[in-house]
């Protein structure tokens, strides 16, 4: 972040927490630095700083924990709006769009994964698996929602990453009630399998087993 000017200091603010949001230096999850630290990088008063960070609030992308600090909870707007849309629609709505993101990221991991990209679904695929044997159903779905977002981001389209991101929190109740299936593990192995080999195809076919389980 660079010191802002003394015109619109409070909207100056918002534009450099924002950038900081948007260009991943803050990513979602992390806690952002206190007001007295920000307000000394900024060169403005802690008061303007509170201001810029309320209005953040307001737009859904910061969070404030009360004796905690303030959380990056969204990487744009763009995501919070759809996710309160979300949240309004029917379980089914979700899961017939969900249906064409997977087909869309399964081909994409196939074509665009790099070395990284296959370690960490790797890793997924590995802790989803000893959480399925050990009755971890929390744990479980967490690795299954983290496999499925791994796969979108191994697609290396920006958009579709925050399109996924951004329903996977949807999806969540929905895997929940589905449980833990022996068949889904086998089918996510082949998910990995196709990518690997860099098989689009392949990888599609997997895909839809999954959602077909």
């Amino acid at each position: 972040m660079k010191s802002v000017g003394r015109k619109s200091v409070v909207d100056a603010a918002i534009a450099e927490l924002r950038e900081e949001i948007a260009s991943g230096r803050w990513p979602v999850g992390a806690k952002i630095p206190s007001e007295s630290v920000l307000a000394e990088t900024l060169g403005v008063s802690r008061l303007s700083v509170r201001e810029a960070v309320r209005a953040l609030v307001h737009t859904g992308l910061l969070a404030t924990r009360q004796g905690d600090g303030t959380y990056v909870t969204a990487a744009d707007e763009t995501s919070v709006a759809l996710g309160r849309m979300l949240a309004e629609v029917a379980d089914r709505d979700v899961e017939e769009v969900r249906q064409g993101l997977d087909l869309v990221a399964a081909r994409l991991a196939a074509r665009r994964r790099t070395e990284e990209d296959l370690e960490s679904l790797r890793d997924i695929v590995r802790r989803r698996r000893l959480h399925f044997e050990a009755g971890e159903l929390t744990q479980f779905v967490d690795a299954d929602i983290e496999f499925h977002v791994g796969v979108a981001r191994a697609g290396h389209n920006p958009l579709l990453l925050d399109l996924y991101t951004t329903f996977s929190g949807a999806l969540r109740d929905t895997i929940l009630a589905d449980g833990m299936r022996t068949s889904s593990a086998d089918a996510h192995q082949a998910l990995l399998t196709a990518v690997e080999a860099a098989d689009p195809v392949a990888a599609a076919a997997a895909a839809q087993a999954i959602l077909d389980v």
